[in-house]
């Protein structure tokens, strides 16, 4: 079984993610096949679930098995409606998941032991980038070498929606402006830190048909 990202953890009290929109049910948000879970200990994103891969620590990452986001609720039908009717639209689910990382060659050997090989490694200019498809999102590892020496640790994450434009009008000034994204003919925007969310987080359109 290919490894997949089914779940999120996230510190952020769930009314903040509700007041940008989201359709926030029980404690969480579901973002496409994604389901992220709120209020948790900690700060930021604290913890991802992984479908195909043992829980334990991945270089300071908390990993969770896949039966623990299955514990949390299986029935996403109502919420996914709720999404359907919101401004970020049907199609808003996640993109990528960003891992920061002080040593990069350790926190990929560490991957690749959880059975997490990364697929491909790009030279961003004075730092690595690494990629892996997670299912239905991808895991993008950046080295951060004037970071603290430490543990890897979660970042952030890129949310894709239907309709990027109508959502920079509901959020106004807590959003950045919409700009060219390095993926061609897509644009992005990234979330102010005065929205008050934990982990970095940015919207994107959707992937070109």
């Amino acid at each position: 079984m290919r490894p997949e990202l089914t779940g999120l953890g996230i510190a952020d009290p769930p009314e903040r993610w509700a007041d940008l929109g989201f359709a926030v049910a029980d404690g969480h948000v579901d973002l496409g096949a994604v389901r992220v879970k709120l209020g948790e200990p900690g700060e930021g994103i604290v913890s991802w679930t992984l479908r195909g891969v043992e829980a334990g620590d991945i270089d300071g990452l908390t990993t969770f098995a896949d039966d623990a986001a299955r514990e949390i609720g299986a029935d996403v039908s109502t919420t996914t409606r709720n999404l359907d009717r919101t401004p970020h639209g049907a199609k808003c689910h996640v993109d990528h998941v960003v891992v920061l990382t002080p040593d990069f060659d350790r926190t990929s050997a560490a991957l690749a032991g959880a059975g997490l090989p990364l697929r491909r490694v790009r030279d961003a200019g004075g730092f690595r980038q690494g990629f892996r498809r997670l299912g239905p999102a991808i895991l993008e590892l950046v080295e951060a070498r004037d970071a603290p020496e430490g543990p890897a640790r979660f970042w952030g994450l890129v949310v894709i929606v239907s309709d990027l434009d109508a959502l920079a009008l509901r959020l106004g000034d807590r959003l950045g402006a919409i700009h060219e994204a390095v993926q061609p003919g897509r644009r992005i925007a990234t979330l102010r830190h005065s929205a008050g969310l934990g982990p970095a987080l940015a919207f994107m359109d959707p992937e070109l048909t």
